[in-house]
């Protein structure tokens, strides 16, 4: 969506000149920008970076999960519940998704009040997000924003995707971006784990088990996993990149999914498998020929278990039960310093920048 306040908000990537709202053309350099569809600008800088996100990919994309957004369910409902209770969005804040595909987490947020805008480099929007919330393609190294615009930022799972160098200029940009006092809300993970993280190592051992008997299928998700760059090597890496880039840590809390791995990475994925087998005999009996008749049978699964999810009370019931049984994790392990965790980022005032936190 593309309203006159987004354009008010947004500045060109390359000098940060402001846009005329009738043709997009950048008051200062002149450059003039593209809204494909009128469904979101596209604010990419001219100079590409060459360190670039597997996520631009379709292959990453094919089992359309991001086409329409779902209640936030398990790990995700985990999430936003986080985002919710760390951030406390509310009227009067103007906040921006650092990174927000699908835009699923803006769309989940719109009932607090709080302004919220999304930017991502990938175009792979929800059709949700595409008509509800201002949208924009935008590189995290360059944001096409004037300093001090919003007063609270979030990003998830975004931040494992970048080098340490790309780290430290997208954490110094959302520094920019945000007014004094401002906070940026943060799930990623370190690469430093906890002893008790060997029971999610046994989780996985079990599900590749399954998968070479044929009863899960973890491809999709290696796949996304391949862009794995994992910059922060444990949490005092952590407090040492936040303070170098003008933040300090106000509040951590740390996520080692035991039981979230088990209920999301075997119990989901068994039944994703079985629906996937079922639509793949159904494909295959209307045509033979389709070579891509795995790929369409996982896409199709995933369209019907978001069908059931909006249809079915009862399966909506029981996958709440399971997300509320997956908050264990963050009861019995949120205090035990593990590689993923939950943080919010504290803009440091100009002096007390370099001080130690």
């Amino acid at each position: 969506m593309i309203s006159s306040r987004l354009i008010t908000l947004v500045r060109c990537p390359d000098c940060r000149g402001s846009l005329s709202a009738s043709d997009l053309r950048c008051q200062g350099c002149g450059r003039v920008y593209d809204a494909p569809n009128g469904e979101y600008l596209d604010l990419r800088p001219a100079d590409r970076f060459a360190e670039q996100t597997k996520y631009l990919d379709e292959a990453l994309h094919a089992d359309a999960r991001h086409e329409r957004v779902s209640p936030p369910l398990l790990g995700s409902k985990i999430r936003n519940d986080m985002l919710r209770e760390f951030l406390r969005p509310a009227p009067g804040d103007l906040i921006v998704d650092l990174g927000c595909g699908s835009g699923r987490a803006l769309v989940w947020n719109q009932d607090l009040g709080a302004e919220a805008v999304g930017i991502d480099i990938s175009p792979f929007f929800s059709e949700d997000a595409r008509r509800a919330m201002p949208l924009m393609l935008g590189d995290l190294r360059r944001l096409p924003f004037a300093d001090g615009t919003f007063t609270k930022a979030w990003s998830l799972d975004v931040l494992e995707h970048l080098s340490p160098d790309a780290l430290r200029e997208m954490l110094r940009e959302a520094n920019r971006i945000l007014a004094p006092g401002g906070v940026l809300f943060v799930y990623t993970h370190v690469r430093r784990n906890a002893p008790i993280a060997v029971g999610l190592r046994w989780i996985n051992k079990l599900a590749r088990g399954l998968e070479r008997a044929g009863l899960i299928d973890m491809r999709q998700e290696r796949l996304r996993k391949s862009d794995h760059l994992n910059p922060l090597v444990d949490v005092p890496d952590l407090e040492r990149v936040a303070r170098d880039c003008g933040f300090r840590i106000g509040r951590i809390t740390f996520y080692t999914p035991i039981v979230g791995g088990f209920v999301e990475n075997i119990l989901m994925r068994m039944a994703e498998r079985m629906m996937a087998k079922r639509a793949a005999r159904r494909l295959s009996s209307l045509s033979t020929a389709d070579p891509d008749v795995d790929a369409r049978a996982i896409r199709e699964a995933r369209t019907a278990a978001k069908a059931q999810i909006a249809k079915s009370p009862t399966t909506y019931t029981i996958l709440r039960g399971l997300s509320w049984t997956m908050k264990l994790d963050l009861l019995l392990f949120g205090r035990i310093t593990s590689g993923p965790f939950f943080a919010l980022l504290v803009k440091e005032s100009r002096g007390s920048l370099g001080r130690t936190s």
